[in-house]
């Protein structure tokens, strides 16, 4: 089984030591991608809607520099700073992984990088 790393100028870098994402043979295993804006580093203005919807993209130009799509997203797990979030987020969520969404686990956790929100991460069907 191989192993190639993933990156794409489409998301923010990594800040930390971990490549944006994996790609195996059969797999691709993304870090958690939070709202921040690619060219800046810095969150996008607004509340959770703003960021999941930025964490939302990042993740499929992740995706797609790996060369699969989000319609072979499978897992995914969604960190929430505030669980009253959740019926916000999901409705941001409900537009990328309408008709047969992969399988989800939602968290709320106790801080993000930089403040953020919410963060996501996935693992995807290499195609």
């Amino acid at each position: 089984m191989r192993k190639k790393v993933v990156h794409t100028e489409k998301a923010p870098k990594a800040i930390g030591p971990y490549s944006q994402a994996i790609r195996t043979d059969s797999f691709i295993f993304t870090a958690g991608q939070i709202g921040l804006d690619p060219t800046t580093g810095e969150l996008v203005a607004g509340a959770v809607e703003e960021q999941t919807r930025q964490a939302l993209n990042n993740l499929r130009n992740v995706i797609e520099a790996a060369g699969s799509s989000m319609d072979n997203v499978v897992k995914t797990t969604v960190f929430l700073k505030d669980m009253a979030d959740f019926p916000k987020m999901n409705s941001i969520y409900a537009e990328y992984f309408g008709e047969n969404p992969p399988a989800r686990s939602t968290v709320a956790v106790a801080g993000l990088p930089k403040g953020g929100l919410v963060e996501v991460e996935a693992v995807v069907i290499a195609m």
